[in-house]
């Protein structure tokens, strides 16, 4: 049963676009942050990860929208980008200062965690190309009304960047809607990125005059609440013991709000140490839910990405036309499988995604 009214792919020369900031990684592997002496090296973003996913694990056409300053720095992250198999057709290059005054790459440290020592992130962002990019930097038309794209995909993360990002969203969702492209969002609520600029107060005014023209609309229970103000009653926060009544009645007036919402789909995640969460996801599309096999107790190698990979599975399905069931599950095997892999990005194949969608064990394979 297809949910979405989707462009034939012979018409568009991108299945999936996505808008975003693109950072660098900087992975103390098993060390921590504060006390290693070495890091390795990824690129990583909310939306650009679900991009790379589709292109690399699903073999799907995909590029990215971002900023990214002209530096040896920029230039590394262009490497990285380029290994991803993203195009970069439509990047924006910014003129870099000497020094990273008005413009540089944003950074992300990240500790993976272990047992009881959850995951750590820090951020060091402010004043990169992608939080600096502007209405008007694009020529959305051509992108989707000359080259044509199928899918649109973005977020919160790159609508609390900075004042002017948000206009930008909305920029090209208003010419995605335009030309037939079906727009999905990740609400990705940070803290960290709004409590300078107006805190959640701010981040519900922006997340819900996007909303309004978001077809596919994603997040976990935690993002809904922040971003939106949709509250869940009731949660147990133990995973085996959790009524999915109480999501799917956040869902239902996430809809009912939002009439434009097509699917909403929602992770389940517990995380009972850093290394074991329970997972699981939900979907709702033609006034039905559709839950995932649940996973608890899953092994988890490093966690950041899951969600991005959840919805690049979930996007893979819808856009081959197959049914919410089969997409709600697509999602869950593919974000449990990243989770396997450091990185924020993933590294699984679809023949993988598959075999894990079947229950298959972890036996050797020769």
């Amino acid at each position: 049963m297809a949910v979405l009214d989707l462009k034939p792919a012979s018409e568009c020369k991108y299945d999936i676009l996505s808008l975003g900031e693109v950072m660098i990684r900087l992975d103390p592997g098993d060390e921590r942050i504060h006390t290693t002496r070495t890091f390795r090296v990824w690129e990583g973003g909310g939306e650009y990860n679900v991009a790379r996913g589709l292109r690399r694990t699903f073999g799907k056409r995909a590029a990215v929208v971002t900023a990214i300053a002209d530096n040896p720095v920029g230039r590394l992250l262009e490497d990285l980008l380029l290994q991803g198999g993203v195009s970069l057709e439509y990047l924006k290059w910014a003129p870099f200062d000497g020094i990273g005054r008005k413009t540089r790459v944003g950074l992300n440290f990240t500790e993976r965690g272990f047992g009881i020592r959850g995951a750590v992130g820090c951020s060091d962002r402010a004043n990169s190309a992608a939080a600096q990019m502007k209405k008007g930097d694009l020529d959305w038309e051509k992108i989707f009304g000359h080259d044509g794209v199928r899918w649109l995909h973005t977020g919160g993360i790159f609508a609390g960047l900075s004042p002017t990002t948000p206009d930008v969203i909305l920029e090209a969702v208003a010419a995605a809607r335009k030309h037939g492209t079906i727009v999905s969002y990740d609400l990705n609520y940070r803290d960290s990125l709004w409590r300078d600029i107006g805190g959640q107060a701010r981040a519900r005014e922006v997340n819900r005059a996007i909303a309004a023209q978001v077809d596919v609309m994603l997040g976990n229970e935690e993002d809904f609440t922040a971003a939106l103000g949709f509250e869940v009653q009731g949660v147990d926060k133990s995973y085996a013991t959790l009524d999915p009544t109480n999501f799917r009645r956040m869902i239902e007036g996430a809809v009912k709000e939002y009439p434009n919402f097509k699917v909403v789909a929602t992770t389940l995640r517990n995380a009972r140490t850093a290394t074991r969460n329970d997972w699981g996801a939900v979907l709702y599309a033609a006034g039905q839910f559709y839950d995932a096999t649940p996973r608890p107790d899953l092994e988890i190698f490093d966690r950041v990405g899951g969600g991005d990979s959840f919805a690049s599975g979930l996007i893979y399905a819808l856009l081959e036309g197959k049914s919410p069931e089969q997409a709600v599950n697509y999602g869950a095997a593919h974000g449990a499988l990243a989770m396997t892999t450091p990185g924020d990005t993933t590294t699984a194949t679809l023949k993988e995604v598959e075999k894990a969608m079947k229950g298959a064990g972890a036996r050797v394979e020769r």
